[in-house]
């Protein structure tokens, strides 16, 4: 009996040891299928399902592209994504708790993929690479990940993480041994290198910026090694070889730009040098800088706007919406960034508050189910300054019915000599006990609509 339980465990111990990333079963998000959007996307741009990949990312402007290679055998952008959450600074991750989200060049292989992440689908950055590694820079866990929440990492939306995943997996079941996965602090142009001149990061950015410029010139990802604590671009050896220096510390061996692009990315960079000197010499304005932690593109932004709003209690609150899942735009994810776009107001009564978007709020990643239909009542002109908005989740307490189905009726409510107090009625208590980050009250939306004339008499002491 010994023997046989003694067998089993070293059985066991083997079974474990083997165990890799790429081991580990894939879940149905992993193997979610491309939209037939998204292969019909592929295809007009003369690309296939599963050919290569890149990707790159860029925190002041705050998106993600996708690139794959066409049947040419260059690169194009295939879409591009707005990023919903990034955390940190523009610079580089140094140290584990500092809350950047990493710049540099990385390679994703598939033991980096993670169709078991706490945050719907995710891949590691492979955060440190040689070059952090090289200076002592420290960190971990570092992700691409859905739910749009980061300390550290840059989280995209459930519905584009899936995407995003799935052309990488795609990518891999056509051979792609690793793809590139390049961060930047913004897009390196001429013109925007000018702008950040005076940052202390400066001089890794031009670094940084010979890989960038070395895509633009030949649409294929940059050869990365890394010698004596810097990064080097398409380079080779004397035997033509790329270059792989063993120590990323020591003295970088003798190289050379490797001869069949020389002249294509050597005229690119005197192009962006020219550009950026003539932009200084302008006197082109700097750069403020960056304030708050991280960033958002701005069609996550215009969903977190706060305002202040009465809860149930009669108490003054700040209320925002969690984004986590993409504005409803056409075609989502999109090949291109939404803009935010101001629509002229529809002529209506100045005594009627708008109403509220149809459109389900999205908290976290979890989509709400689609409101009950709203009853539009009348509102006295006096109640416009600080008019409550009415709700669109399955928590909210349900308004008070008021019928204003003939015009006529609804133009005499309006009427001066028809507006008076009236007394409170009773709020209905909310469903639901969740609370928000900022008050530690109702969630947004869930505030009981007021019944008609009844703001005199209820807040005519907050006036």
């Amino acid at each position: 009996m010994r023997a046989l339980l003694a067998s089993a465990a070293i059985l066991a111990a083997i079974a474990l040891a083997g165990c890799n990333p790429g081991d580990i079963p894939t879940n149905g998000r992993a193997m979610a299928p491309l939209s037939e959007t998204t292969l019909a996307l592929i295809s007009e741009k003369n690309m296939d399902k599963q050919s290569p990949i890149l990707v790159r990312v860029f925190k002041e402007e705050s998106e993600l592209e996708v690139w794959k290679q066409t049947r040419d055998g260059q690169y194009a952008l295939l879409k591009t994504y707005p990023i919903c959450k990034w955390s940190g600074d523009l610079g580089p991750k140094k140290k584990e708790g500092d809350r950047q989200a990493p710049e540099g060049f990385y390679a994703i292989t598939p033991g980096l993929m993670n169709p078991n992440s706490n945050y719907y689908l995710a891949f590691n950055t492979g955060f440190p690479n040689a070059y952090d590694r090289s200076h002592g820079y420290t960190g971990s866990e570092l992700m691409v990940h859905g739910d749009c929440s980061s300390r550290g990492c840059y989280a995209m939306t459930d519905e584009q993480i899936q995407e995003i995943y799935a052309l990488a997996r795609e990518s891999f079941f056509g051979g792609q041994k690793a793809f590139q996965f390049d961060a930047f602090p913004f897009r390196m142009t001429a013109l925007n290198m000018a702008k950040h001149r005076n940052n202390p990061n400066f001089a890794f950015w031009k670094m940084l910026k010979e890989g960038y410029d070395n895509f633009d010139a030949t649409k294929q990802p940059p050869q990365v090694a890394v010698c004596e604590q810097h990064y080097l671009f398409d380079q080779v050896e004397k035997d033509g070889q790329p270059l792989e220096p063993r120590n990323v510390r020591g003295a970088c061996p003798a190289h050379h730009l490797d001869p069949t692009i020389a002249s294509a990315v050597l005229d690119h960079h005197r192009d962006e040098q020219v550009k950026m000197a003539n932009y200084i010499a302008e006197g082109v304005q700097v750069a403020a800088a960056h304030v708050g932690d991280g960033g958002m593109n701005p069609v996550f932004v215009d969903k977190l706007v706060s305002q202040p709003e009465y809860d149930s209690r009669g108490q003054i609150v700040q209320v925002a919406a969690a984004p986590g899942a993409l504005p409803h735009v056409p075609n989502p994810p999109g090949t291109t960034i939404p803009r935010a776009q101001i629509q002229p107001d529809q002529a209506q009564p100045a005594q009627a508050r708008p109403e509220q978007s149809e459109q389900p709020t999205a908290l976290a990643s979890v989509r709400t189910p689609e409101p009950a239909p709203k009853q539009i009542a009348a509102r006295p002109a006096r109640i416009t300054p600080v008019a409550l908005r009415g709700t669109n989740t399955e928590l909210a307490a349900k308004p008070r019915r008021v019928t204003t189905a003939d015009p006529k009726e609804v133009a005499k409510a309006l009427a001066p000599s028809r507006v008076r107090s009236a007394e409170a009625q009773p709020a209905k208590k909310p469903d639901s006990d969740i609370r928000t980050a900022f008050s530690g009250t109702t969630i947004a939306g869930a505030q009981p609509a007021m019944p008609v004339g009844s703001f005199d008499s209820r807040w005519s002491g907050l006036r």
